[in-house]
């Protein structure tokens, strides 16, 4: 199983990120294999449709789940349509975010906001 998370730096230590669409980085992290690879996000200082791109890009990277503590309505049709589920993050560090998914302590992300359109 794989897991997407929003990432301010490159290590497990790093807070998660409060934007998914417009984070650095993207943490994927394989609970079988504990393999941790870290990829930038060339969307986010687009001008627009980051959420988007962002969320095809965790399509593409064939995660079964998403931390995030927010997200973009529109991201957030792209990745239940493709069947990732999505989890709302509490404040702390990637790593204690995915410990606490592994407990199965994190509640599914119901939130959904409209999107930041035209932010940066």
């Amino acid at each position: 199983m794989k897991i997407a998370i929003p990432a301010e730096e490159k290590n497990l230590d790093s807070q998660v990120c409060v934007s998914f669409g417009r984070a650095p980085y993207y943490l994927y992290y394989n609970i079988e294999n504990d393999k941790a690879e870290f990829m930038e996000n060339t969307a986010a200082n687009t001008p627009g449709g980051a959420g988007i791109q962002a969320a095809q890009s965790v399509i593409d990277n064939k995660a079964d789940v998403l931390l995030t503590p927010r997200c973009g309505e529109n991201a957030a049709k792209i990745i239940h349509s493709s069947g990732i589920r999505i989890y709302k993050t509490v404040q702390g560090t990637i790593k204690e975010n995915i410990e606490l998914y592994k407990k199965d302590s994190l509640e599914p992300l119901t939130e959904i906001h409209p999107g930041l359109h035209g932010h940066r």
